[in-house]
This record gives structure tokens, C-alpha cells and sequence, in this order.
């Protein structure tokens, strides 16, 4: 690692609207490293990442790249400079192979036509050089999340990209998939890139950085080098304070059954699956990343259609490929996509928050001073914050979101939830806040089938689990009976 830095952030000052989202930070990415950036959800993060990707232009401050100061850094800018973004959300085209998307944008061609060899043979180079085994002529859409991101970060290296920010690289991924894009990254470092890198997983940044920074309240509060120091010390850097997340000791569930699935099939994908969740009891699903897990919830909340299979709440059947009756009958289903399927990113907060409320008169929607009324107390029981007063969701953190997300569906007296990864892309305060959410649902004695990509999760809030592997249920555990490891090892096979 070198001591000259690539970028270098100099007392930027960014508000919105008089909100501060950043105040006097200084931050330097050196190449041959891997900076972490870590801070709560709304800590600055992504501000600080549009500034760096010339997104947003700071009110006082300045960007130095390679010792230069760049007083009208741009997007179109940065990139030609090196500096290249990795979003969370992917943007690969689908519908294209590998080696097109890594080569859009330059195309080999002579005389107006592209020489599709070329095309192939330059993007297998490309994965070669960074240790990528893929199949350059498969579609996109066909890949992985793995996968995919490892092509995306190939097809930035390959545009020129020495400074490369990764926006929760392993969101969603179960370990294996998640050690593979681990592993490119260490590569990239070794190989002289400048990696700043964003994680929600502690334990992950721990590991694999060699500097973190750490954000709270658009402020730079601490600087810290690998092994300085540990997952509580880090969290409290973040948050403040000291964060608990105790299982709860909860009253013996009843008998009385509020979810019932039965023999559920669904071609190849499910296999005769099959759970009964009492009142008042949470009962995991889990299993490898992308295994059944989603299209199981597409089915139960009405979006698919099943080959075969019952569904039951509070003993009346509801019928499969119903949305608006399976709202109807009490069920409710908490997407974990909510940027495509959950929010209407262009809406303000209080309208998303209301979209889901039964008898919502739509003249509602223009009457601004009584939707703020209304939506006031979810706002406040579900903890939901923003730099301004009622802003678009789709500019709030990724935690403010997932709050809109659960009031918006939670808050309207379910008699039966599914939950799908309910804390995916997260902080660690924002997940005390929604465990304690989901908490507080069961003490209502609704009852909860959750499905998430965490075992740790899984162990903090389920009751039972349900293992499945290829579609199958392969066993059901008691989550006082087996430890964390026990049941990683059940549902990968061990």
C-alpha cells in the first residue's frame, strides 16, 4: 500500500434544503487498499460516495485526485479519472451476455460493424485477469448475484476503473458466494486498486479491511486501522452508544393455528412444502441464498400461481394467485425486494406509508396537511427519519426505507405476516429497531413466517426453522435445542 492518496476529500460540507448531510469531512483512499466507510444509515455515506462519483458537488470543500484539486468533478469526470461506482442494486442488462456487458460502451468494431470474436475474446480476457471462471457468452440474466457482481466489477477494471467503490458487495449472498466476491476484492487490492468499500456486515469489514472510517451525523468521528479494533467497539463508534439485540423471553405460543401451508408444490423449485405457524410464533425458513425462499413468498402472497397446495389463515382458506385476497383474509406480505416491489420510490414518505391503509380515499393523497396527519403516527411508532420533512422514499437510507416498507404493511393489524429478509442492506440500529418491531407483532399474537439470509437473524427472532435445500424440506429445528453453527451445517448439508 502506498502513503500518496488517489482521492483525497477535504473539509466537504453538503446540505440539502439546509440539512446537513455532511459537515467538514476529510477523508483519504489510498491505492493498495481497502477503506471502509461504515456509519448508521444515514451517517453520509452515500452522500460522501455521490461526491467522490461527482454526483454531488459539495457547498464548501474540495475533491484532490492524485494530489490535483477538482473544483468541477463531474460523473462524466470522475470516470475518465479512474473512479468507478459498484452499486448495491445491479445494473447489468439482463437480456445481454456476459462479455457484451462487460465491453458496452466500446465495442470493438471496424467500419461500423462490431467483431463479435473480439468482443468475446477481449471480455474472457478481462475475467482471466481477475481470476473470473465465467462463461463470457451466457446471459446476464442467467448468473448468479454473485456472479453478477463479479462481471460488473470486471467491466469497471476494464473501462479504466483504479478506484473502485463497492456498495455492499455481498448484500444477499449466502457464504460461499459471498467468500468468492471477497476473494476479487483482496485481488484487486494486491493488484494496486484503491477499493472503498461499504458493508453492513461488521465481522465482514473486520476481516477484509485495512482502514476504516466511520461516519455519524454527517460527521467523521473516527479513523481506524485492520485489528484496531472489534465488533463491539466498532458498533459503538457508529451508533453512539451501546446497541443490544437479546433474544426475547416470550410466553408459551398457543395452539390456536394462524398460518397454515400445505403440500405446496411449484414445479422444480418447490417440493411438497408444508408449515403450520400458531398465533403468537415466529417460524423461520432457511436455506441457501436464492434456493426457494422467494419464490415461496411470491406464491403465499398471492403473486404466483402453485401446481398444486392449501393455504389457510386463521382456518379459512385463501386461494393462490389472489393478491387482493390474500389481503383481504389478513395476510401480509413484507417484500424484501422494496426497491422494485415494495415502495414507489417517487412518492413522498406519509404517501407510501398510506398506500396500503384500508378505505385510503385517493383525493387523500392531494390533501397534504391531513396525509401528514395520518401518517404522523407510523412515522413515529416505527422510527422513520429524514433530513426533510416529507422527501421522496426513494432519497432515504436504505434502513428508512425498510421502516416505510414494515409500517406500511404491518401497521394496518395483520392477522398473519411474511417477512423476507426484513433487514437486508440495514444498520446495526435500524435491525434492533425492527427486530423489536417484530417483537412486538408476536406479542400482539400475530403470526410470523420469516424467511432471511441470516442465520444470526434467524436465531435471534424464530422460534422454529424450517431447513430446506434444492426446494426440499430437509428438517425442522427448535431454535433453543440447536446452535448457530448446528444449524448452517444442517441446512448446507453437514
Amino acid at each position: 500500500m502506498t502513503t500518496t492518496p488517489v482521492i483525497g476529500v477535504r473539509d466537504v460540507t453538503k446540505t440539502f434544503g439546509g440539512a446537513v448531510a455532511l459537515r467538514n469531512v476529510s477523508v483519504d483512499v489510498r491505492a493498495g487498499e481497502i477503506h471502509a466507510l461504515m456509519g448508521m444509515n444515514g451517517a453520509g455515506k452515500s452522500t460522501l460516495v455521490k461526491v467522490l462519483a461527482g454526483v454531488e458537488n459539495p457547498d464548501s470543500g474540495h475533491i484532490e485526485v492524485s494530489g490535483r484539486v477538482q473544483k468541477q468533478l463531474n460523473a462524466r469526470l470522475a470516470r475518465k479519472l479512474g473512479i468507478s461506482t459498484v452499486p448495491q442494486r445491479r445494473e447489468l442488462v439482463t437480456a445481454l451476455t456476459v462479455a457484451e456487458n462487460i465491453m458496452l460502451g466500446g465495442l470493438p468494431n471496424r467500419r461500423s460493424f462490431v467483431s463479435w470474436k473480439r468482443v468475446n475474446r477481449d471480455a474472457q480476457a478481462a475475467l482471466r485477469d481477475l481470476g473470473i471462471d465465467l462463461d463470457v457468452t451466457a446471459l446476464a440474466g442467467d448468473l448468479t448475484v454473485a456472479e453478477q457482481t463479479m462481471v460488473e466489477i470486471a467491466r469497471e477494471v476494464r473501462r479504466g476503473g483504479r478506484v473502485l467503490i463497492l456498495d455492499e458487495p455481498t448484500a444477499c449472498l449466502g457464504a460461499e458466494a459471498a467468500d468468492q466476491v471477497r476473494a476479487l476484492v483482496r485481488r484487486l487490492r494486491d493488484a494496486g486498486k484503491a477499493i472503498v468499500y461499504i458493508s453492513h456486515h461488521i465481522a465482514e469489514v473486520l476481516d477484509l479491511a485495512d482502514r476504516i472510517t466511520v461516519l455519524r451525523d454527517g460527521r467523521v468521528v473516527r479513523e481506524l486501522r485492520a485489528g484496531e479494533t472489534d465488533e463491539r467497539g466498532l458498533v459503538r463508534a457508529m451508533v453512539g452508544r451501546e446497541v443490544v439485540s437479546a433474544h426475547p423471553v416470550r410466553k408459551p405460543c398457543g395452539a390456536e393455528v394462524g398460518l397454515a401451508v400445505r403440500d405446496l408444490c411449484d414445479g422444480r423449485a418447490i417440493d411438497g412444502f408444508g408449515v403450520e405457524v400458531r398465533r403468537g410464533e415466529v417460524v423461520a425458513v432457511l436455506g441457501p441464498a436464492g434456493d426457494a425462499q422467494s419464490r415461496l413468498f411470491d406464491l403465499l402472497s398471492g403473486r404466483r400461481r402453485p401446481d398444486r397446495g392449501g393455504l389457510w389463515v386463521d382456518g379459512r382458506r385463501v386461494p393462490f394467485g389472489n393478491v387482493r385476497r390474500s389481503l383481504a383474509s389478513g395476510l401480509r406480505c413484507v417484500t424484501g425486494d422494496r426497491r422494485s416491489l415494495g415502495l414507489i420510490p417517487e412518492l413522498s414518505i406519509d404517501e407510501n406509508l398510506l398506500l396500503a391503509r384500508d378505505r385510503l380515499d385517493r383525493r387523500l393523497l392531494h390533501r397534504r396537511a391531513a396525509l401528514t396527519r395520518r401518517a404522523a403516527p407510523l412515522r413515529d411508532a416505527y422510527r422513520v427519519v429524514s433530513l426533510t420533512a416529507n422527501p421522496p422514499v426513494g432519497g432515504l437510507s436504505g434502513g428508512n426505507q425498510q421502516k416505510v416498507l414494515l409500517a406500511k404493511w404491518l401497521g394496518t393489524d395483520p392477522a398473519a405476516c411474511l417477512l423476507e429478509d426484513p433487514t437486508n442492506g440495514v444498520d446495526v440500529a435500524a435491525m434492533a429497531d425492527i427486530h423489536a418491531l417484530i417483537d412486538g407483532l408476536v406479542d400482539r399474537g400475530v403470526a410470523v413466517l420469516l424467511a432471511s439470509s441470516s442465520a444470526e437473524e434467524v436465531m435471534r427472532l424464530a422460534d422454529r426453522v424450517i431447513a430446506v435445500r434444492d426446494g426440499r424440506t430437509i428438517g425442522e429445528y427448535r431454535t433453543e435445542d440447536i446452535t448457530r453453527d448446528e444449524l448452517v451445517a444442517a441446512v448446507l448439508g453437514g
